[in-house]
């Protein structure tokens, strides 16, 4: 790992980050009345009601400023304004401790094989430095993708990471990912609800998580956290975001995204320029594949019930439960490839693919200057939010596409999804709540099950041949039988309800909401019943096939040692002008 990337030195531009933030939330924010007003507000309706001892006085505080702001003078509005923004900045910031980095990359992979795994911990004991390695988990997690153009681009810009999010596993994950692929490890934000976990909480706090607080949903908070996103992206740092915004309840791949953080890249990047020092942003979109998911059980409820489609935090749940977690990394680790980590090829943030020197090239294959997209009709870098939403929004539809793509088909999902068709198939008329009670009414006989899953994969099979989708080695390989009996392992000893019961006359359909939930991996694609498509996004197969592949770049002039771009080549960006963009200046979509 190379030790020269911008995080590890964090701890000393600590101070200097935040009050950077600050500075720019404080001048940004034009009425300091209507700002300080709309937090009240929201504070104290979210506060009200509760009856724990801190939540109570943060009422209290809240409603004592609400009622003296219209006695304030400008300049006592702008020292409060200044005092709330640091108070949450300082909340939000991060930490990385470069001791706890390295004790966490050289012992978390023993630690869990020796805890959950001791036979596989038996075959290396013989060999003591492979107990400090990543093998241990080699065979049951997975990273793919384009590797060695991501490490390429690392070192001559920022990387953002913006993986799917299944489960509160998925940034440790995630993590062990970036570890794996020889790439820096990134600051990312996580729920404050699990710093709660003292364990958990000591190895995030100390590895560049900042905190970031759902519970706050008025624009000042938001105000700070995007940019306190946006100053780590124009200082270098690698950058992890969840743009879902949090876990998919219902098991699908997202097919909207909430742009807030991803959107601080755009400023980020245009203040590079206006300092000259550009530094290109490149965008990795990843699918996290599981085999079987830890919360399964409590999202798909959440989801389905008319109360939890408004929760956003989920308090209690299988993450929060010791046992279950236990249960979860003992199946998953029992078995070969149970997790599969699948990068994307990069993007700039304007869509456009880029090659391993850092080039932009639209989709006509010609080199763009991203620079130019930042630019006015006068040729100057300026900030324009309402250009950069635009911006955002086509940035958030091709990192979708790359999803769809990217997504790795388990024999969970397959089994799912034939298993449902066939429930489906007792009652054709029926809506989705009528289905879901269906439980253990239908035992499908092993051999039509497994018949099933074939046809279902040869499907599968010609969406992977247009670059559609990516097939699991399991389901690749598998035969029908092998890929029932696969899911059938995995789904039991951790399931709290059997979901498909092996019995005389065949396989018993049991939890209904759970083979929904597995199934749903495969909805967007067109192969599984898809009832879970965003208000506005069409159901069925939308995905889009990747674009050629770029040619292999000539070498090119050295960068500089800020890792910044070098000059664009002649003609870039008026190559990039010719397809229009938002404002009128340059872009190629």
């Amino acid at each position: 790992m190379d030790s020269r990337a911008p995080i590890f030195g964090f701890n000393d531009a600590r101070d200097a980050i935040v009050r950077t933030v600050v500075e720019r939330v404080v001048s940004a924010t034009k009425d300091p009345l209507l700002a300080m007003n709309e937090a009240a507000y929201q504070e104290a309706k979210r506060l009200e009601g509760s009856r724990k001892p801190q939540d109570v006085r943060e009422l209290a505080e809240w409603q004592k400023l609400a009622r003296s702001l219209g006695r304030m003078e400008d300049a006592e509005r702008r020292r409060r304004l200044r005092e709330l923004s640091e108070e949450y900045a300082w909340d939000i910031a991060g930490n990385f401790d470069r001791r706890v980095y390295q004790l966490s990359s050289r012992l978390l992979p023993p630690v869990v094989s020796a805890l959950l795994a001791p036979r596989k911990l038996m075959t290396v004991v013989r060999d003591p430095r492979k107990l400090i390695s990543l093998e241990l988990l080699a065979d049951r997690v997975l990273v793919e993708g384009p590797l060695a153009k991501l490490r390429s681009l690392v070192r001559r810009g920022t990387a953002v990471y913006v993986p799917t999010h299944l489960s509160n596993m998925d940034s440790i994950v995630f993590g062990y990912a970036l570890e794996r692929a020889g790439l820096p490890p990134a600051t990312y934000g996580a729920g404050k609800n699990l710093f709660t976990n003292p364990v958990l909480s000591f190895f995030m706090h100390n590895l560049g998580a900042y905190r970031v607080d759902r519970r706050i949903r008025h624009n000042l908070y938001k105000d700070v956290l995007k940019t306190y996103s946006g100053v780590l992206l124009e200082r270098g740092y690698h950058s992890l975001f969840f743009p879902g915004g949090t876990r998919s309840r219902s098991g699908g791949v997202e097919r909207r995204l909430k742009l807030g953080l991803v959107g601080s890249a755009f400023e980020a990047y245009a203040r590079t320029l206006q300092s000259g020092r550009e530094r290109r942003i490149f965008f990795v979109p990843a699918t996290i594949n599981y085999l079987i998911t830890l919360e399964a059980e409590t999202l798909i409820a959440d989801f389905l019930s008319e109360a939890g489609k408004g929760r956003f935090i989920i308090e209690d749940d299988e993450s929060s439960r010791i046992g279950r977690v236990a249960s979860f990394l003992r199946k998953l680790l029992a078995m070969n490839a149970a997790v599969v980590i699948r990068f994307s090829d990069p993007v700039d943030p304007f869509g456009n693919r880029v090659d391993e020197l850092g080039r932009s090239f639209d989709a006509r294959g010609r080199e763009v200057d991203p620079a130019s997209y930042m630019k006015d009709q006068h040729g100057k870098v300026v900030i324009d939010p309402a250009r950069d939403a635009q911006y955002a929004r086509e940035l958030g539809e091709e990192i979708c596409r790359a999803y769809a793509r990217d997504t790795v088909v388990m024999a969970t999902h397959v089994v799912a999804a034939a298993s449902f068709a066939r429930l489906r198939s007792q009652s054709p008329a029926a809506d989705l709540f009528t289905v879901l009670r269906q439980r253990d009414v239908l035992t499908v006989p092993r051999d039509d099950l497994a018949a099933d899953v074939v046809a279902l994969c040869d499907r599968l099979r010609a969406l992977e041949q247009q670059g559609l989708i990516v097939l699991g080695e399991d389901v690749r390989l598998g035969s029908g039988g092998d890929i029932v009996e696969r899911a059938m392992r995995a789904f039991a000893g951790y399931h709290s309800a059997p979901v498909l019961d092996s019995r005389p006359d065949g396989v018993a359909i049991c939890d209904t909401n759970l083979l929904f939930y597995y199934q749903n991996r495969l909805a967007a694609h067109g192969v599984a019943w898809d009832v879970i498509a965003p208000p506005g996004v069409p159901t069925g197969l939308q995905v889009q096939p990747p674009l050629p592949q770029l040619a292999t770049p000539s070498p090119a002039a050295p960068r500089g040692a800020d890792g910044g771009a070098g000059a664009p080549r002649a003609g870039a960006a008026a190559g990039a002008a010719g397809a229009g963009s938002a404002n009128g200046a340059g872009g190629a979509r």
